[in-house]
């Protein structure tokens, strides 16, 4: 298979195989790619053959930059060879049978995407094999001679499986026993939570107004990033004071309380910026802002604080819902405004919430 014809999955679980770890930095306002691995005069060869390479003394790692052309243009100078086939003409009709399947049923566009490449990813890996002939012990040895050897994620491996057996399911007519396909155990993690202090640390320390709007709704809102960047100035209903969401995850509308001093920070940056179709747009009017580029927002505001946690944005809706907890609010109000479909979901929180914990008396004290 052509180099120029693989999923970004596939480049990366290429370069995974010539013992790379490739990641994605930003690096003086820059996207790069961090290239680690062990010392190897070859493999330093190749990566200085990449137009726009650089040695980082901050990473301490070479770098390229930050696109899907330079990854392809290492591989070639490393005289990569992928096992990986093409698909057939027939195989390639069912794939398109599949997406349409899944608009059919009104999946987004994002979710599209992600499971028809995670299954094209799969089927390419047995391209020499029949679809009708795929068995379970096929998805076993692919969790575990690619997902787990490429150290992928348990969420992209969840990923794969969903859309295997979706597929076998819906256009295969289960001709794998699509539910003893096995998935991955979810780590029991606790969500990441800022203090109401370094919420406003962070604040303080972002000067740039829509910099600022846009992360303090984040916040004040408990948005996703990508829930703000669809945001239009519609949507805003300053009489009600509520901001409607529309169509978010899992094609659900809903609406989140806004208080009065978001609404006046909104009005500043509204005077200020007066978008033409989305309420934050970037440098070309009537187009969103790009989710790379508030991220690097972030990074730089955190630069300028004493905060030394690995911050993200999702911290920040993490944040809101813990300190609604922590305030008082019934946990089915919190479930309604940040769009859970289960409240096993929002009870999570519970767990990092320190209202509780910290009213116990350690025995330590009455020693």
């Amino acid at each position: 298979m052509e180099l120029n014809t693989m999923t970004n999955t596939e480049i990366t679980a290429a370069l995974a195989a010539e013992g790379i770890v490739a990641t994605k930095i930003s690096h003086r306002n820059q996207h790069w790619i961090k290239l680690e691995y062990a010392k190897d005069g070859r493999k330093n060869n190749a990566v200085r053959q990449v137009p726009g390479y650089a040695y980082s003394k901050t990473h301490g790692a070479w770098l390229i930059p930050g696109n899907r052309k330079a990854m392809v243009s290492l591989l070639e100078e490393l005289g990569h060879k992928t096992e990986v086939g093409e698909l057939n003409a027939e195989t390639i009709k069912k794939i398109d049978k599949y997406i349409q399947w899944l608009r059919s049923k009104r999946y987004s566009e994002s979710t599209v995407k992600t499971y028809t490449e995670a299954l094209t990813v799969f089927l390419r890996y047995y391209w020499n094999k029949p679809v009708s002939e795929i068995s379970n012990q096929d998805v076993i040895t692919f969790n575990n001679d690619f997902i787990l050897k490429n150290k992928f994620s348990a969420s992209y491996q969840n990923q794969v499986v969903n859309a295997i057996k979706l597929f076998f399911d819906k256009v295969e007519g289960a001709k794998l026993k699509v539910d003893l396909v096995h998935r991955p155990k979810r780590p029991n993690q606790l969500p990441n939570v800022l203090s109401k202090e370094e919420v406003k640390e962070l604040f303080t320390a972002t000067q740039n107004l829509k910099h600022k709007t846009m992360l303090s709704l984040i916040y004040s809102c408990g948005l996703r990033c990508g829930e703000l960047l669809k945001l239009m100035p519609q949507h805003i209903d300053s009489k009600r004071n509520v901001l409607i969401i529309k169509q978010a995850k899992g094609q659900k509308d809903r609406i989140a309380p806004l208080s009065d001093k978001t609404i006046e920070i909104l009005r500043d940056y509204y005077a200020a910026f007066k978008p033409i179709k989305f309420l934050f747009e970037g440098q070309i009017p009537g187009e969103a802002y790009d989710a790379r580029s508030l991220q690097l927002v972030l990074k730089q505001s955190l630069a300028k604080t004493k905060i030394i946690k690995p911050v993200t944005l999702h911290w920040l809706r993490h944040s809101y819902a813990t300190h609604l907890l922590e305030s008082g609010t019934d946990l089915r109000y919190i479930q309604e405004i940040l769009g859970h479909k289960s409240s096993k979901t929002t009870e999570i929180y519970t767990h990092v919430s320190t209202q509780s914990i910290q009213k116990i008396v350690s025995p330590f004290d009455t020693l």
